[in-house]
């Protein structure tokens, strides 16, 4: 006996169909997956025998095999789940279902119940593109999968609601496309809070309106930090491609909260300075998307520039340059967007105090030489602007907190000098403005 359920799986961004063909023959009990099934897909035959029999009914004890069609492409994940049960039941002749025109995604849970998955609202669009007419997913993941219109999405919790949806006894509630609202986003912090820093706020303002990257060169305690968190605060709102754009990056990745539907702040990426090459701009056996990747259409903070290893920030170069990044594995090759803001952060030298009035210097020129040196000269060349950021002295902190014009303090030249043979802090050959990161007129 023979039943086929329909499914879908993500490669990169993209999703494909998959047929999940279930046969169930004579011979010794068992139970077999294949079509180049990974770890998870494999440990997907103890789950589905648990579920099925928690949801009172049975798993025969018959030769089960399990085929993932197209069988040259790796599978990964528990998506499969939902899919398999559904087909080993129809094939028994247990449930009679008409399952054409619908896709299936979830994962089981032991007593039945259905789990979210990572990258629905990509297999929701591939799913409208191919013409199916319903998708029945996770409860949880309803939300990301009704943004996309033309499609009927059936929220389950368990895999009795399915069953008994299929076979017509009930009629799961459907979960349309929400027209955009376009509300306001809200924020924890706000640009307004820094006080001081007149030069570094102005820069930022210009780094803003324009899309350009920008570096910030200061002792410690000086706020660059705090100015980064709170550039993505006077940035444009996204706009709705955008928002899905973004969306649908953070659910391949599995980093979209349960039950979330549209994300509408642009991302603000920080990674630590011990992030891998792969983890930066993507990678494992089947290509995920990376940091750069996560901040598409947002902000991507590298602190502590100098401490990144060479090759992860020699691997910048590519996505700073063009939009996007290419990440190739032995299995397979993916592309992924990462048109980002990168915004740096660094020490003037070791010890941080270069260039810094209030404090006494530690570094020899040589120390401080050879600290600027990690940062290669193309990974400048590709950051529009360079700026100090000097400590602000507590006089000046008090005139900005009782609303006094409040003069900038003395700006250590020193740092900026040594790393670009400039005088002063400025601007150097700043780019049209990118259009993702105009303000809509």
């Amino acid at each position: 006996m023979l039943a086929k359920v329909r499914s879908a799986a993500v490669q990169g961004l993209d999703a494909y169909p998959i047929d999940v063909e279930v046969d169930v023959g004579g011979g010794l009990p068992a139970f077999a997956i294949v079509g180049l099934p990974d770890t998870a897909v494999q440990e997907a035959k103890e789950r589905v025998r648990a579920a099925i029999r928690n949801s009172n009914y049975e798993v025969p004890a018959r030769k089960i095999t399990v085929n993932l069609a197209p069988a040259d492409v790796r599978k990964e994940g528990p998506a499969f789940d939902l899919p398999m049960a559904v087909g080993i039941l129809a094939a028994t002749e247990q449930i009679r279902a008409h399952l054409d025109g619908t896709v299936l995604l979830g994962e089981l849970s032991l007593d039945g119940g259905v789990r979210p998955v990572a990258g629905v609202l990509s297999i929701a669009l591939a799913a409208r593109a191919l013409g199916v007419r319903a998708l029945i997913v996770p409860r949880d993941n309803a939300a990301e999968a009704a943004l996309v219109e033309e499609l009927d999405i059936y929220p389950v919790a368990s895999l009795g609601e399915v069953l008994r949806h299929l076979e017509g006894e009930v009629s799961l509630p459907l979960v349309r496309a929400t027209p955009d609202s376009g509300g306001t986003p809200e924020f924890d912090v706000d640009f307004s809070e820094v006080k001081g820093q007149e030069q570094a706020r102005r820069a930022m303002e210009i780094a803003a309106a324009g899309g350009h990257n920008i570096i910030m060169v200061g002792p410690p305690g000086a706020g660059k930090t705090m100015l980064a968190r709170r550039l993505s605060t006077i940035l444009p709102p996204l706009s709705w491609a955008e928002a899905i754009d973004v969306t649908r990056i953070f659910s391949v990745a599995g980093a979209l909260p349960s039950g979330a539907g549209v994300i509408r702040i642009r991302p603000f990426r920080s990674p630590h300075h011990t992030t891998s090459a792969a983890a930066m701009t993507g990678g494992g056996p089947l290509p995920r998307p990376g940091e750069v990747t996560l901040a598409h259409h947002g902000v991507l903070f590298l602190d502590e520039l100098p401490e990144f290893h060479r090759d992860v920030l020699e691997a910048l170069r590519q996505p700073l340059e063009d939009g996007v990044v290419t990440v190739a594995r032995v299995q397979s090759t993916a592309t992924f967007p990462a048109r980002f803001m990168l915004v740096a952060a660094m020490n003037p030298c070791p010890c941080g105090h270069f260039g810094d009035t209030g404090r006494q210097r530690l570094c020899s020129p040589a120390q401080v030489a050879r600290y600027l040196t990690r940062v290669s000269s193309p990974l400048l060349d590709r950051i529009h602007l360079h700026i100090e950021v000097p400590r602000v002295t507590p006089a000046v902190s008090c005139r900005a907190l009782r609303g006094y014009p409040g003069s900038s303090a003395a700006r250590p030249r020193g740092a900026t000098r040594a790393l670009r043979g400039r005088d002063r802090v400025q601007r150097r050959d700043v780019p049209e403005a990118d259009p993702a990161f105009l303000p809509a007129r």
